[in-house]
């Protein structure tokens, strides 16, 4: 597998990661500093287990990390992984964004001449 291939599988992870909304709220919730399994599982009513679950398919995406702290095992968001993921979405929107901005011009070129009064 290539680098490009490679990318796109982590990307695909990612996006699939990111589909679940528990996920989403796990993301979310790491945004504002790492967090034990326990802390992450605390408005969810679901199991622990289960939350490390969610956290298994986040860090397969390269969106978390695990680190050891003494006895504690905090969970951090991998924000490199996040910037890739914007960068991806906003190479799509730059490109759309300036479509419309020509579809404007062309527009705002029709709209004046519809405008302006008949010759003669």
């Amino acid at each position: 597998m290539n680098g490009a291939d490679a990318d796109d599988e982590l990307l695909d992870r990612a996006f699939m990661a990111l589909s679940d909304p528990i996920r989403r709220r796990i993301v979310a919730r790491l945004s504002r500093g790492p967090a034990t399994v326990n802390e992450l599982a605390e408005p969810f009513a679901i199991t622990t287990q289960a939350i490390s679950k969610h956290i298994q398919v986040l860090e397969q995406a390269g969106l978390v990390t695990r680190t050891r702290d003494a006895q504690r095992r905090p969970v951090h968001l991998n924000p490199a992984q996040l910037e890739a993921l914007t960068s991806w979405i906003d190479r799509y929107r730059l490109t759309k964004e300036q479509q419309f901005r020509s579809l404007d011009s062309v527009l705002a070129g029709d709209t004046a001449d519809t405008t302006d009064p008949p010759p003669g």
